[in-house]
């Protein structure tokens, strides 16, 4: 078992090879009301970026907001339907610390027609997708300068996400 060091916000027990141990990093809001789209795409498929208009992120150990037009995500949909995503964008502490974000993953549905409504509930005003219809699933990795939130740097994470009628909502948790 890894010694506690107090630079960590995390608490013991730690994870061991038997027994993978989650904790709640933070939660992120994301508003991105506009969609630009590449298609086709000569690989097959299209790619879209959504931009960031704004949000907030909040857990135990930091608060703040993403900033404006910061950066986005330019998820490819490949010809299965499965979107690949590719996000990046900054979030600010409420200490004014500036933290890169940069989140890769996966969207799919768990029915045949679930992407299309998806497309069209984020895109064109359609109804809203229950959570359980599709799979949301980050790895997101963090910069930020040395001190206070460097824990970021020092963590694996993953995010589990639902997707809302002008963004996303994502939870990262730390591997710890």
């Amino acid at each position: 078992m890894p010694e506690f060091n107090d630079t960590t916000p995390f608490t013991p027990p730690f994870s061991d090879i038997d027994n993978p141990r989650l904790e709640l990093a933070m939660e992120v809001r994301l508003t991105f009301p506009e969609v630009h789209t590449i298609a086709p795409h000569p690989s097959g498929g299209m790619r879209t970026a959504v931009l960031v208009k704004g949000g907030t992120f909040e857990g135990p150990q930091l608060k703040g907001r993403a900033i404006p037009g910061s950066g986005g995500d330019y998820a490819y949909f490949r010809p299965d339907d499965v979107a690949v995503f590719d996000a990046r964008y900054l979030l600010e502490e409420d200490d004014g610390t500036v933290i890169l974000l940069n989140n890769r993953g996966f969207l799919w549905g768990r029915k045949p027609d679930t992407m299309e409504r998806l497309r069209d509930w984020a895109f064109k005003g359609g109804e809203p997708v229950p959570h359980e219809e599709y799979y949301l699933r980050g790895n997101p990795t963090f910069e930020c300068p040395v001190g206070k939130h460097d824990w970021l740097t020092k963590h694996v994470f993953i995010g589990v996400g639902e997707r809302r009628s002008d963004g996303n909502l994502l939870r990262y948790y730390a591997l710890v």
